[in-house]
């Protein structure tokens, strides 16, 4: 079912983060990736390999880009629905962690970034089970 699948999800981004193999962006795009489309191949998480650390300076939260990865790459023939998503991704990431920027969000959450990849990814799971 859909939340026991989320769950799943969220559980093995956290756990390829937790490795040291994949930073955030990573884990989040490799779980839902070998969830939804596991036809995309290895090389599609090699995609996010910058944009840990919030692209290395801080900025957009590297687990929310690679939720937005997954969805252009899900849908790719459906531009409004991956910006419709991604916006949705963006307002629940804010409510939850108060800033999507990497380093206002460990400011005032420190070593939050594995739980936080593995929420991230069950959120973005849990959206993909809604459209």
């Amino acid at each position: 079912d859909m939340e026991n699948k989320a769950e799943k999800v969220a559980a093995e981004a956290e756990g390829y983060y937790r490795s040291g193999k994949m930073q955030c962006a990573e884990a989040v795009l490799a779980a839902i990736m070998r969830n939804y489309m596991p036809a995309a191949g290895e090389e599609v998480v090699r995609l996010a390999a910058g944009f840990g650390g919030g692209s290395g300076a801080g900025c957009i939260c590297g687990a929310v880009v690679g939720g937005t990865m997954a969805f252009g790459l899900i849908f790719a023939d459906d531009r409004n629905r991956v910006k419709r998503l991604t916006k949705e991704l963006h307002h629940w990431f804010k409510d939850e962690y108060g800033a999507t920027c990497c380093k206002v969000i460990l400011q005032t959450h420190k070593k939050i970034c594995y739980e936080l990849t593995g929420k991230v990814a069950g959120k973005v799971a849990e959206m993909l089970g809604t459209v």
